[in-house]
């Protein structure tokens, strides 16, 4: 079935990017440390998202955000000259940048400093490493499992797709934005379902910023907060919930007998 495009009456900056409010979790539920690793790992994946902070309204944690994601009917001239055109209302004019800032923030500094979230608010700290326990029987020490794992991205780029891959919750404004976040190129932004009452789920390519250079480490692995917390968030540690109809990357060293996505 042919999604119809989004009801636009002129070329915007929504042909770029959309302006979004995402919800981080339910204050109902768990309690604050879940809350602030949560929204670390939301608030990590910066390629192709860039955050505000994250504030409370009800019971619900949310946080806006800018998805830097242009519209699958956008069509940009090539080279120098012209203008950009909308394929599906024929519009044609210039369109404002995008607000993308040109590097991505900087969630690592020198001397083990992270940007982090901490007690409801984005933070800079210090994160020590973890200290080996005294009484720790002796282990071998293996590599990242995800080191050599054939996952990839739907946009075809491998290793590491669960730290580049990830579903964002989406508080809808109205359904003229649920057709904008539905008009997006995929597979950058796509598979836009309702979750529940005024929320729909989108999945989103925008690899984690906390990723070392290789792409494929956790710059977060070991470390651990000021009261002693693993600094790495659990989402990313614990083991996930099979439901039925779920897929996996094939070949994911962390769901055994996977199937393809």
């Amino acid at each position: 079935m042919t999604t119809p495009p989004p009801p636009c009456a002129a070329l915007g900056r929504q042909c770029r990017e959309l302006e979004l409010t995402l919800q981080v979790a339910d204050l109902s539920d768990d309690g604050p440390v879940f809350h602030d690793a949560v929204a670390t790992w939301l608030l990590g994946h910066t390629e192709r998202i860039t955050f505000g902070h994250p504030y409370a309204r009800g019971e619900r944690l949310l946080v806006d955000a800018t998805v830097h994601v242009p519209c699958k009917y956008l069509r940009s001239p090539r080279g120098h000259g012209g203008s950009e055109r909308c394929a599906a209302h024929g519009f044609a004019g210039s369109i404002p940048p995008s607000t993308q800032p040109g590097a991505r923030a900087r969630l690592r500094e020198r001397g083990g400093r992270y940007t982090v979230v901490q007690d409801g608010e984005v933070r800079t700290l210090e994160l020590a490493s973890r200290s080996p326990s005294r009484r720790a029987l002796p282990t071998l020490q293996t590599p990242n499992p995800c080191v050599g794992a054939p996952c990839r991205t739907a946009d075809n780029q491998p290793g590491a797709a669960c730290c580049r891959d990830l579903t964002i919750d989406v508080v809808l404004a109205d359904q003229h934005q649920a057709a904008l976040l539905r008009s997006r190129a995929a597979p950058y932004l796509c598979n836009v379902s309702p979750a529940k009452a005024g929320i729909v789920e989108c999945e989103v390519i925008s690899a984690c910023g906390y990723l070392e250079g290789d792409a494929l480490q956790c710059s977060l692995h070991d470390r651990v907060r000021p009261d002693g917390s693993p600094a790495k968030p659990s989402i990313c540690s614990e083991w996930p919930d099979l439901e039925p109809g779920d897929a996996w990357h094939p070949g994911c060293r962390l769901v055994n007998g996977s199937r393809a996505s």
